[in-house]
Formats: C-alpha cells, structure tokens, sequence
C-alpha cells in the first residue's frame, strides 16, 4: 500500500477495477435495462416495469465497480436500489421505507463529497426552491407525512446541491434526482401530473444516478492522476 493510499479512509478507497471491456458492457446493459423499464412505462407495460427495475441499480453498481468506484459511491447506488425496490409496492409503509433508503444514499453521497467548495449563490437557490416547494405541498401533503417529507427534502437540497463541487456533470445529477422526487412528492400532494408521470420520474432519476456516478469517477480518477503527476 503506498503512503496516499494508507492516508485514504477505507470507505474512500476504489474497489479492485474490473476491466475496461467489462464496465463497457455492464453500461450497455444498463442500458438496455433502461430503455426496457422506460418503454415499459410509455406503453403502460407494468410486468415490464416491474422486471427491469430491479436490474437497474446493480446493473450501474457493476459498472461503476468495475471502473474503480470508491466505495461510497457503491453504498450510495445500493441505498438507491433498496428505495426502487421499495416504491415498487403501493403502500405507506413502502413509500416510508423507500425515502428512507434513499436518504441513507443521499448521506452517503454527502460524505463522498467531502468539503470541497460549492457555489453560495446555487446554495441560495437550493434554499429558494426548497422553501417554496414545500410550502406550497405543505397543506396538500398526507398530514402524517409532511414531517418526513420535508426532513427528507432538505437531505436531498444539501445532497443536489453539494454534487456541484464535483462539476457540471454530477452538479445536473443532482439536480436531476430533485427535479425526479418533487415530481413524486407532487403526486403523493394529489397535485396535476404530466402524462405518464411514472416515465419522467424515473427518466430524471435513472439520468441523475448515472450523472451523479460517472461525476464521482472522472473526479476520483483527475484526482488519482493529479497524485501522480504530484
């Protein structure tokens, strides 16, 4: 083990990389995985849904670990599977354990993000929007969820706005994976949905995982390269 690598906490560490060839074909089946759940949707296919689902998350916890992902972001792709899992069930309970995982995600991204600087005037924003959506939603939300439901959007703010230290790519991950549960909250609110809101939730937030996972690599891998150079 070199000096860098014995000063990296063991969270932080990349898993054993797997190969260049087999993270491209774990991304192909990603893919294809994808595009099977959001068909699937668009033609109101829920068997479809139901089977593809579940592949998602493991199918891009592959890949990222066969491109040498830190470990955290690992925990945090995992948290999101046991949240897809949940919401497959139509229930309250499920919906709570589902925010649930998801938060522990969202904690693990924080950390995976560590101190670097982030832009105030996007902080602002962040805040901006949380005040206000939830403001909004606040009477229409299920009086015993509004509670939940606002600790959770205030993890997933700091999570969306916190991935901007990371670049423009993990930067609109996050983003995209707020814009994805306020669609979801907007239903739970009995709010009005887009056609087929069950596709552009899970189109911005299947975007959001890839983004915010493919930002943490190219990170991880300039900073390894910098260590190097250095």
């Amino acid at each position: 083990m070199s000096a860098a690598e014995s000063r990296t906490p063991s969270w932080a560490r990349p898993v054993p990389d797997g190969g260049a060839a087999a993270a491209r074909a774990l991304l192909g089946a990603f893919a294809a995985a994808a595009a099977v759940d959001l068909g699937s949707l668009l033609a109101d296919w829920h068997l479809g849904h139901v089977l593809a689902k579940p592949l998602l998350m493991p199918l891009l916890v592959a890949y990222v670990i066969a491109r040498g992902a830190p470990r955290l972001l690992v925990a945090a792709l995992l948290f999101g599977w046991g949240g897809d899992l949940a919401l497959l069930f139509d229930a309250e309970a499920a919906f709570l354990i589902g925010m649930g995982s998801f938060a522990a995600g969202h904690v693990c991204y924080l950390v995976l993000f560590g101190r670097r600087s982030a832009n105030p005037l996007l902080g602002g924003a962040y805040s901006l929007a949380l005040l206000g959506t939830i403001g909004l939603m606040w009477t229409d939300l299920p009086a015993d969820l509004r509670i939940p439901v606002a600790g959770y959007s205030l993890l997933l703010t700091a999570m969306a706005f916190r991935s901007s230290a990371l670049g423009l790519r993990a930067g609109i991950g996050g983003a995209l994976f707020l814009l994805s549960d306020t669609l979801i909250a907007t239903g739970v609110a009995a709010w009005p949905q887009l056609p087929r809101p069950d596709f552009w939730i899970m189109a911005t937030y299947l975007a959001a995982q890839y983004l915010l996972a493919t930002g943490a690599l190219s990170r991880r891998q300039a900073y390894g390269r910098q260590v190097i150079q250095d």
